[in-house]
């Protein structure tokens, strides 16, 4: 069969990204630009290469990867190049910590929502 996509799951789903980043993104851009590392114009230009690059070979052999995750760790990663001290590993590892209890939040959250949706509808 032929897969679809309504198309008031693609405006919620856009609205609801779209919200996050209005509410939240401010502070990601802080903490990922200036907290974990201080970057200048060509270490944002190295990770963000890097990123894209990871992105793509993983998009070409098929493979699901999380842009954030990416670059984050490449942020990281341009900043050690600097010195390891340029990195703040205490913010680095609040992140890591963050992305794992993420999992089974959303997996949670995922199930609420879904039986409430099954409910009603």
């Amino acid at each position: 069969g032929e897969f679809y996509i309504p198309f008031w799951a693609v405006v919620v789903s856009a609205a609801s990204i779209s919200f996050g980043t209005l509410i939240g993104g401010w502070r990601v851009i802080k903490t990922l630009g200036l907290k974990v590392t201080t970057l200048r114009p060509v270490h944002g230009f190295a990770a963000e290469a890097s990123a894209a690059t990871v992105i793509e070979v993983a998009s070409h052999f098929g493979i699901p990867v999380s842009t954030t995750h990416c670059i984050t760790t490449a942020i990281m990663g341009v900043g050690a190049t600097r010195r390891l001290s340029a990195v703040r590993w205490g913010i680095a590892r609040n992140i890591v910590l963050t992305w794992i209890l993420t999992f089974p939040a959303c997996a949670i959250l995922g199930w609420i929502i879904a039986s409430i949706l099954k409910l009603a509808f």
